[in-house]
């Protein structure tokens, strides 16, 4: 068992994303996961991520505040303990359109 302790979770960037800060909990540099990632991003009020895609599939899941994904399909707003999930290759942008900070899980394999 590999524990990662949220005072230990490193800070690590995310091109494209705006006023947030995201904390690895685990994969990559935080544990020696072979498949995925999981990673703990804060958005300030108007913080977000701006439209784009990858072929990986990723799992949102809002843990606090409330934060709206925009796809080519329409929008959703998650509040806390919502999830999404989004397939390879769709678009995304991430907005927190409240005054008040956000939090959200994300969950994605590594890329090939």
């Amino acid at each position: 068992m590999q524990v990662t302790r949220f005072d230990d979770a490193k800070p690590y960037e995310t091109k494209g994303h705006f006023n947030m800060v995201g904390l690895r909990l685990q994969g990559y540099e935080a544990s020696p996961s072979e498949k995925m990632w999981v990673g703990l991003s804060h958005f300030l009020p108007d913080g977000g991520a701006g439209s784009s895609d990858s072929p990986l599939e990723k799992i949102y899941v809002c843990t606090e505040g409330a934060i709206t994904i925009v796809t080519d399909t329409g929008e959703e707003t998650l509040n806390p303990m919502d999830s999404c999930y989004l397939k390879g290759g769709e678009r995304r942008e991430i907005i927190n359109r409240t005054t008040r900070p956000a939090a959200m899980l994300v969950i994605m394999p590594y890329p090939d």
